[in-house]
């Protein structure tokens, strides 16, 4: 009897201290939040396997308290050779019974990465027409995120054909030379000269800056046919994935703040380059935060924990 009053005792205690866990994770969590609030996630087609399903539960279990608006998927959502169609079983094993959390029930805004080019990129898109929270109009397209007086416009981009790299290689990448990437650029210029919220935010699966073992001329085609017109319009951030970790980049010449969002899968070794102001190697997601005078970008390591944050102010 003893033994039994003993158990239950250890039960009651540890109960106690889930409790108390669960409290001060709700209590951090809390601080995050601003009046518009997203999360960012790429890098992610592991079929569950790596970091993806615990960083995936920890999504659903932090948006209890974070209560993001939508969920940009800033590429790569399928590893490796993208998707044949809108009936792939890795829309399953990829997303839908991976990000099953019912905090994750919400609309994603998804681009495509250099992987989905490596299979049928117009699935991608169509699969909107599958699942009311897959949100992608088109290869690109702008949202407009509004609450409690604040607005923050989205630019959401296709930066795979604006690499050179994947339009040449028509075996591997067999869609990216069908683009026309300057009708794109036009279309920024466009959205961009009218843009009047609060924040602008651009997304692109491809880093401008960032400090990498992948090719110097992805980047270098970047900087020379994106990164001006953000500059003209002096564009709040510019975020990205691809390369599997966390980075934060300001240049000469330029006010945007440049991120590198982890991988929410499989995340890989960061380094230091010019312009570097934080990088870590850790997987995870990211928090966009707004208000009327800051926004702020949470960098999230798969414990939950906010390791770095990008803060703008008016």
């Amino acid at each position: 009897m003893k033994m039994r009053y003993r158990l239950v005792g250890m039960s009651i205690a540890f109960c106690a201290i889930m409790t108390m866990a669960q409290a001060q994770d709700a209590a951090k969590w809390e601080a995050l939040k601003g009046d518009v609030n997203l999360y960012i996630a790429n890098d992610l087609g592991r079929n569950g396997y790596y970091d993806q399903k615990p960083i995936a539960e920890l999504m659903g279990k932090m948006a209890e308290t974070v209560d993001p608006e939508v969920v940009v998927a800033a590429g790569d959502i399928h590893h490796f050779e993208g998707v044949r169609s809108v009936s792939d079983p890795l829309w399953m094993t990829n997303f839908e019974t991976i990000y099953s959390h019912p905090e994750l029930m919400l609309e994603w805004l998804p681009i495509l990465g250099n992987h989905e080019y490596r299979g049928n990129t117009r699935a991608v898109i169509d699969y909107s027409n599958v699942s009311r929270r897959w949100c992608m109009p088109s290869r690109y397209y702008t949202r407009v995120i509004e609450d409690d007086g604040v607005s923050l416009r989205l630019v959401m981009l296709d930066t795979a054909p604006i690499i050179d790299k994947y339009r040449k290689d028509k075996e591997t990448y067999p869609d990216a030379c069908k683009e026309d990437y300057t009708r794109q650029l036009q279309w920024v210029d466009s959205v961009l000269s009218v843009a009047k919220e609060d924040w602008v935010v651009v997304v692109g699966h491809h880093p401008i800056y960032a400090e990498t073992p992948k090719a110097d001329q992805e980047r270098i085609d970047m900087q020379q046919r994106l990164d001006p017109v953000l500059r003209k319009y002096r564009v709040d951030m510019y975020v990205a994935g691809h390369i599997h970790n966390f980075q934060h980049l300001r240049v000469a010449g330029s006010d945007i703040d440049y991120v590198v969002n982890s991988s929410g899968s499989l995340s890989r070794k960061a380094g230091k380059t010019e312009g570097t102001r934080f990088c870590s190697s850790e997987s995870g997601f990211s928090v966009l935060a707004a208000t009327s005078q800051t926004l702020k970008l949470h960098f999230i390591n798969k414990s939950g924990e906010s390791i770095y944050t990008v803060t703008r102010s008016k």
